[in-house]
């Protein structure tokens, strides 16, 4: 069963009632969490939508997108939205497209380049002196590799699940491979998209929202995080400290 989300006053980030219980495994997501993906992702995606449709794409537009279930994988989103805008798109042309934007094209530097980690190594080294450090993301081992093998935190992270290895969001298949069987009560994943709130959910692994308070319709987000079990919507990854020191 997902945990109950309690009342929790705008901007804040709950204490003690927030955790039941102390976690031993802590799970993150990626892109949003340990990565700021406005400049590589959000971008790519908004310059593919552009480019195919001839039409300006905002990120007001990505983050309704972004709210739905099913477009964590930003390739499906990219399908969905420019066949929406009267240009039908398969998902194998998106990737396609979207790539081009992402890794560059025809001596072009891409907006991989942008990419930009907000957690520091210092920081994963605490955690893992406490809990076991796992991964779950919604990028290609391709993609997750161009940032992180030359990360020196990447050493800390027990299992790496991506793409390539299951089954995407919402499906919780990467967090069942991470516990394997052991207690989901005894884990926590910290994600910041529908999808992966309804991972956590099917996993039955508690969950933690990371959603800047500045980014587009905020309350919105927040309230179907909250509608999803969230335990507590934090700003950025590292509010997690305070959030452990007062479980």
């Amino acid at each position: 069963m997902p945990q109950k989300a309690l009342p929790m006053k705008k901007g804040t980030t709950r204490k003690s009632k927030a955790l039941p219980t102390q976690p031993k495994i802590l799970i993150f997501d990626v892109d949003g969490v340990l990565v700021d993906v406005r400049g590589t992702y959000w971008r790519s995606a908004l310059d593919t939508v552009s480019y195919l449709t001839g039409k300006r794409a905002t990120y007001a537009e990505l983050h309704k997108w972004k709210s739905r279930p099913g477009f964590n994988d930003d390739w499906s989103m990219v399908a969905a939205w420019v066949t929406a805008l009267g240009k039908p798109l398969s998902y194998h042309e998106a990737r396609v497209a979207f790539e081009k934007f992402y890794w560059g094209s025809d001596g072009k530097p891409g907006n991989v380049r942008n990419e930009k980690i907000l957690v520091s190594p210092r920081q994963i080294e605490k955690w893992a002196q406490r809990y076991e450090l796992n991964l779950f993301t919604g990028r290609t081992r391709q993609e997750f590799s161009y940032t992180f093998d030359r990360w020196p935190a990447t050493k800390h992270f027990r299992t790496i699940i991506t793409m390539d290895d299951a089954r995407k969001k919402p499906h919780p298949d990467g967090l069942q491979m991470i516990l394997d069987g052991r207690d989901p009560a005894k884990a926590l994943y910290l994600g910041d998209n529908i999808d992966d709130a309804l991972a956590a959910r099917q996993a039955g692994v508690p969950f933690l929202a990371v959603m800047a308070r500045d980014e587009h319709r905020y309350r919105e987000r927040a309230a179907r995080f909250r509608e999803l079990g969230a335990l507590a919507l934090l700003p950025r990854a590292t509010e997690l400290e305070r959030l452990l020191s007062h479980s």
